[in-house]
């Protein structure tokens, strides 16, 4: 009595012939980018697509250009700001002290008057 797991008839490596591709390719270029190390990155653009200006290079992270005699510069990072810093960007002296001032009253209510 044949086991009810059993598929008849394949075998592994038997799959129908796979059917011919029903799409055309789009039209691609490709597009040289060098960073400063001097690394060489190609890329695949669709050809009515205009390539971009700079392009990361995935050796050192460094922006790379199209003109290999004159790559970008090293881009320069945004010093790190503490959250104090942005507030006091949106904030005037008067009006950080008149916040301050509010929340201290609240808070002292809370404890129960205490100074």
């Amino acid at each position: 009595m044949p086991n009810g797991h059993v598929i008849r008839g394949a075998r592994v490596g038997s799959a129908p012939p796979r059917p011919p591709e029903r799409h055309q390719p789009v039209p691609c270029r490709s597009v040289s980018y060098w960073c400063r190390n001097g690394h060489r990155t190609d890329i695949r653009i669709v050809a009515d697509v205009a390539a971009p200006s700079v392009w990361d290079c995935p050796r050192c992270g460094l922006p790379a250009g199209q003109d290999a005699q004159d790559p970008p510069g090293r881009t320069r990072a945004e010093p790190y700001k503490t959250h104090l810093a942005y507030v006091k960007e949106r904030r005037t002296d008067a009006e950080g002290e008149a916040i301050l001032a509010e929340a201290l009253a609240a808070l002292r209510q809370r404890r129960g008057g205490r100074s």
